[in-house]
């Protein structure tokens, strides 16, 4: 008898698919990789399945795939935009992942056009205001937005945290309800001028930089954050809500 039950119908209706964009990285050879805990917070607090999105520019079909993903997550990285990418010929030219830049604004731009939800964390923030014609800044407070510790080991670099004041009645002031929330940051880069139809859902307490934003162009949510709410973010009430609003961004795309 075969093991399989070909006509076997899958238990409940079947999860959102939400992409995760990888980035180039190097372990005695290039591989995709993205970080674990960007992973689980989509499958625990948002209710959705992942699927893993190689920045690999040659190997990308991205208008294929934009119709068959139900939303999009551009995660933070070692990496920094390319200021090629918004105009600034003098931004630094190191630690550049040219393929995650092309894959991410070509991917998320198509999405956008589609209705569907996009989300962008630290580089993803990034990424999507230079998308919506925004430029950014290397030229940053770092006392404030990252450690000044180049040696930091991980698993203390993340305990760097700044405050930051939420815009009252944004999604996020009205997900998390509180007025300002600490927030784990770990950045080089930041928005030096926002983009173009995006409404800013946070600054941060100490110097006013832009550090959360969203928009709705064509029907479907584009939230961001230039903190890291997946960090520990069993114990994080604010990286829950977060989360939980791609949730119901998804969501409400499932319903349309």
């Amino acid at each position: 008898m075969s093991r399989f039950a070909c006509c076997r119908e899958i238990d409940g209706p079947p999860k959102p698919v939400i992409g995760v964009l990888c980035c180039n990285e190097i372990a005695s050879r290039p591989i995709q990789a993205v970080a674990t805990r960007f992973v689980e917070p989509l499958v625990r607090y948002a209710g959705a399945t992942v699927l893993l999105v190689p920045a690999v520019a040659d190997a990308m079909d991205t208008r294929s795939l934009a119709g068959r993903l139900d939303g999009l997550l551009l995660t933070g990285s070692r990496s920094n935009v390319a200021g090629g990418r918004y105009g600034n010929t003098d931004a630094s030219d190191d630690a550049l992942d040219l393929d995650r830049d092309a894959v991410a604004l070509e991917l998320a731009g198509r999405m956008i056009e589609a209705g569907r939800p996009v989300f962008g964390i630290c580089r993803g923030l990034q990424e999507l205001n230079v998308l919506f014609g925004g430029t950014l800044t290397d030229t940053l407070d770092e006392g404030h937005h990252r450690s000044t510790d180049d040696a930091t080991a991980y698993e203390t670099l993340f305990d760097h945290v700044h405050d930051v004041t939420l815009s009252a009645g944004g999604l996020l002031a009205s997900a998390i309800a509180q007025p300002s929330i600490s927030v784990t940051s770990v950045h080089r880069q930041g928005i030096d001028r926002l983009g173009e139809g995006l409404t800013v859902e946070a600054h941060a307490v100490s110097d006013g930089l832009v550090e959360a934003f969203s928009a709705r162009p064509c029907g479907g949510d584009v939230l961001a954050v230039q903190w890291h709410p997946e960090w520990d973010v069993a114990a994080s009430a604010s990286g829950q809500a977060f989360f939980t609003l791609i949730g119901q961004a998804l969501g409400a795309y499932r319903d349309r």
